[in-house]
This record gives structure tokens, sequence and C-alpha cells, in this order.
């Protein structure tokens, strides 16, 4: 799916190599970058295609849910970090190969296309390392769409997620109750 996006009169289009700048930029800042530097690289209209099993605020376009995905990774992730390989440029789709490593510290949640909890994994304390493609379309000097390709097989093997067991099993079910009870009174 396209979205078409418009280009401000006032705004040049950037160059190849800018374009893959802002893209490693973008990745890069999900590990640590605050909300003025998604505000900077991410365009009010923005779509982030990978959002469909993070919470509710991660859905919303433009900077606002793209900080939100970011903010969801990191209370689950210590040590989060991309290493980035390579980066492609083409007509303004940038696709950035990166390595994604962390340790789970945190509750790790996803979530249905309601926006319910659906999947609560407890932290393991373990260390992962996994590879992904990000594809960034950038106009107008700003991402306006994402995809991803990621290795979350992986990343739940290393995790400690997979192959389940009756300890992680009963873990992940108090912390689902856990985390579904604090949603509610937030809600409140």
């Amino acid at each position: 799916m396209n979205i078409e996006h418009s280009t401000p009169a006032s705004v040049p289009e950037l160059g190849s190599e800018e374009k893959k700048s802002l893209a490693v930029r973008a990745v890069m800042i999900m590990a640590n970058g605050d909300r003025a530097a998604f505000d900077e690289v991410v365009a009010e209209d923005a779509v982030n295609h990978e959002a469909k099993s993070e919470p509710p605020a991660a859905r919303v376009h433009g900077p606002e849910g793209f900080f939100a995905t970011a903010l969801w990774l990191r209370d689950a992730f210590a040590d989060l970090k991309f290493e980035v390989s390579n980066v492609v440029e083409q007509d303004g789709l940038v696709v950035v190969e990166a390595v994604m490593s962390g340790r789970h510290e945190g509750l790790f949640a996803t979530y249905d296309e309601y926006g319910r909890v659906d999947q609560v994994f407890a932290p393991t304390g373990k260390s992962f390392s996994v590879r992904q493609a990000h594809w960034l379309r950038v106009t107008g000097g700003k991402v306006v769409e994402h995809w991803a390709v990621r290795d979350d097989l992986g990343m739940a093997t290393q995790a400690g997620w997979v192959p389940p067991n009756p300890v992680s099993l009963v873990r992940n079910i108090l912390a689902a109750r856990k985390l579904r009870k604090r949603i509610r009174a937030d809600r409140s």
C-alpha cells in the first residue's frame, strides 16, 4: 500500500545520501531519541505499518505514534540498540538493514486489532540479537511510511519465550493479568 504524501513547495527534496542518513536516524532514535528527535524526522501524517500489534498509542500517525513505539520497545528491552549494516535508497524508498539487540527486562506485550492486550511475555533477563530490514519512505525531508521485516522467531527463541515451559507460561499469565489490571486502572 502506498500512501500519497505531498511535499510542501518550500521544502526542497533531499538527495539520496540525505534520505539514507535520515532513514538511519529514524531507526537509531528508536533506542534513545527524545520526542523532539521524532518531530524532526517523522512527518505529521506518517504511517507505521508495523504498529498493528503494538499498543494503541503507537497506532496514531506521525511523530507521536512513532515515539510511542520507541517507548514500548524501551520499556521491555534494556540496552536496546540498532547496528546498521547496509542502507539502500531508490526513488525515496530507503531500506535499512540492521541488527537489533537488547535484554528482556520488562513486560513485552502485543495487542490485537482492537488494541486489547493479546500476548504478554514476562521478563526473562535474556539477551537477543536479531536481523531486521526497515523500509522507510522519505518525502519532503521526513519519514512518511515505515514497514519492517523482522526475525521475530529468532528474538522469541533468544529471549526465552519459545519453546514455552510450565514456569514461563504461568509467569506470562500472571504478567498479562497485572498489565490488564494496570490498563483498567489507567482508564478509570
